[in-house]
């Protein structure tokens, strides 16, 4: 998350800032992914499907490692 001031703290906190100077929006998820948008209606639908996927167990391997140079002398 870069240096604004968060007000909340938990895993459920969406906060949208306002980027001085500009007409844009920062929508922060709770994990600390953030998407700008001018348009507010896109960023809370951004904020809100974005945790899919946040609970989704890490993909599995799918080949045995190989190992590179083992074995090999000098």
């Amino acid at each position: 998350m870069t240096e604004r001031t968060a007000v909340l703290h938990g895993d459920t906190v969406y906060r949208i800032h306002w980027k001085l100077g500009t007409d844009l929006l920062v929508g922060v998820c709770f994990c600390g992914a953030e998407h700008e948008s001018d348009d507010p209606v896109e960023l809370w639908d951004w904020l809100l499907a974005h945790p899919g996927g946040h609970d989704d167990p890490p993909p599995a391997p799918t080949a045995d490692p190989v190992l590179t140079g083992a074995g090999r002398t000098r």
